[in-house]
C-alpha cells in the first residue's frame, strides 16, 4: 500500500512530505510478506487526560503487541519491530491538541500520525499497512439535529443513541415577538389571515437565520419536524435546504422531548443510509458554494495544497497512476510500466493520507453512490 511506497519515517517528519520509493525499493517491499507489522491506533488528546493514563495505556498496547509478536514470530522478526514500537511511543508529542493517534511500525517502516478525528482502539499484527485502517477505525457517533417547528414556536435538539438534548441558541423561539412588528407593505394587511402568513414567514426567517450559526457549530444531519403549513412556508424561505435530511410531517407543537425522540426513531434506525444521504447533501452544498472537486486527478491535486477538508470515496476505490508533469498533477495510469520510479500503486490511499495529514476527514461509502463524482470527492475548507 501507500505506506510501504515511501521512505523511512520518524515521528517528527511531516506527515506531507512524502517520498516515492524507487522501482528497486518497491520490489523488495513488495517481495518481503514475512516481516511483521504492528499497528496501533488510539485516542490521545494529551490536553484532556493526563500523561500517566495515556503512558499506561500504551503501555498495556505494547504488552499486547509483545505478547502477540513473540508467540507467532521469530525473535529475529520480533524484536526489530519491538525495538521501533519503543523508540516510537517515547518520542510521541504530548503537546498536540490532536484527538488520536496511529502508530505503524515494521522492520522497513516507522510512522506516527496525529489526528483530529475520534477512534475506536485497535492494535492489529499483520504482513501489511494500511492507510485505510485509520478510517475503519473512526468512532461512530450518532448525533444529528432536529428542528421542531410549529406556527407558533421552534426548537432545536441535539439527539445520539444515548441522550436528547435542547440547544440553547439565539434563534428566535416564539412567534409572539413578532407580533407588534409592523409587516413590509407587500399586500393588504386589514386581512388577519393574510398578515398572519406574512408574520410566520417573517419568524421563520429569523429561525433560519440562527439555524446557520447552529449548523457551521454542528455539521450534522439535520432533520424538520412541522405541519404541512409551517414546512411549507419554511422549505420556501430556506437557505438550507441542501442540509436538511429529511422532513417529517405532523403537528408537534406541544410534543415533550421524550414523544419528539420517539417520532425521530424510525428516521435513524439505519445510522448507514443516514450518514451516506448527510455525506450527499455536504457533497451537494460544497458543489453550490464551489468549494468541491470530484475525480481522482482534481482531488489529489487539491490534497496537495493541503485544502481538504472533507475526503468522501467509495469503498474498494483504487487507482495505479503516477505523476505527471508537475508534483500536483497524477495520470491515471492502470497499465502503468514497473519500471517507472514515479510509480503509485494507490493513488487513493495516497489522497486519504494527505488529507488527514493536513487536518481533513475521510468517510467512505458505498460503491455506486459517488458515480456522479467519478468515485471519489473533496470537500474544501469554507
Amino acid at each position: 500500500m501507500a505506506l510501504l511506497e515511501s521512505y523511512f519515517w520518524n515521528t517528527k517528519t511531516m506527515l506531507n512530505m512524502v517520498q516515492v520509493m524507487g522501482y528497486e525499493e518497491q520490489q523488495i517491499v513488495n517481495g518481503i510478506k514475512y516481516l511483521p507489522g504492528v499497528s496501533i491506533i488510539m485516542p490521545f488528546e494529551p490536553k484532556m487526560t493526563l500523561k500517566g493514563d495515556l503512558e499506561h495505556r500504551l503501555k498495556l498496547a505494547y504488552q499486547k503487541v509483545e505478547k502477540e509478536l513473540r508467540a507467532n514470530y521469530t525473535e529475529e522478526k520480533a524484536e526489530p519491530v519491538l525495538e521501533k514500537l519503543k523508540s516510537l511511543m517515547r518520542g510521541l508529542d504530548y503537546g498536540t491538541y490532536k484527538k488520536s493517534i496511529g502508530i505503524f511500525a515494521s522492520p522497513l517502516v516507522e510512522k506516527v500520525y496525529y489526528l483530529d478525528i475520534p477512534v475506536e482502539e485497535k492494535i492489529i499484527v499483520d504482513e501489511s499497512f494500511e492507510i485505510r485502517d485509520l478510517v475503519y477505525s473512526k468512532k461512530e457517533i450518532h448525533k444529528y439535529l432536529v428542528l421542531v417547528l410549529s406556527g407558533e414556536r421552534s426548537r432545536i435538539f441535539l439527539g445520539n443513541t444515548t441522550s436528547f438534548v435542547r440547544l440553547v441558541s439565539n434563534m428566535p423561539h416564539h412567534l409572539a415577538a413578532y407580533k407588534n412588528d409592523t409587516p413590509e407593505r407587500t399586500g393588504n394587511f386589514s386581512d388577519p389571515a393574510h398578515r398572519k402568513e406574512v408574520l410566520l414567514e417573517k419568524f421563520l426567517r429569523h429561525v433560519d437565520s440562527g439555524l446557520g450559526i447552529i449548523l457551521k457549530a454542528y455539521s450534522l444531519p439535520l432533520f424538520v419536524m412541522g405541519n404541512d403549513r409551517t414546512l411549507g412556508h419554511f422549505k420556501k424561505i430556506t437557505h438550507h435546504k441542501r442540509y436538511v435530511t429529511d422532513y417529517i410531517h405532523g403537528n408537534y407543537e406541544d410534543a415533550g422531548e421524550m414523544a419528539i425522540r420517539h417520532v425521530i426513531a424510525p428516521h435513524v434506525a439505519d445510522w448507514k443510509k443516514v450518514i451516506q444521504n448527510d455525506l450527499l447533501l455536504k457533497l451537494d452544498a460544497a458543489m453550490g458554494a464551489r468549494k468541491l472537486v470530484a475525480g481522482i486527478q482534481d482531488v489529489w491535486k487539491n490534497a496537495c495544497r493541503g485544502k481538504g477538508r472533507l475526503l468522501v470515496v467509495e469503498k474498494n476505490y483504487m487507482v495505479a497512476a503516477r505523476h505527471g508533469s508537475h508534483d500536483e498533477l497524477i495520470e491515471e495510469n492502470e497499465l502503468a510500466l514497473t519500471g517507472n520510479s514515479l510509480f503509485i500503486k494507490d493513488a487513493v490511499d495516497d489522497v486519504i493520507e494527505k488529507v488527514l495529514a493536513s487536518g481533513g476527514d475521510v468517510e467512505f461509502v458505498d460503491e455506486g453512490l459517488l458515480d456522479d463524482y467519478k468515485h471519489i470527492a473533496l470537500i474544501e475548507h469554507y
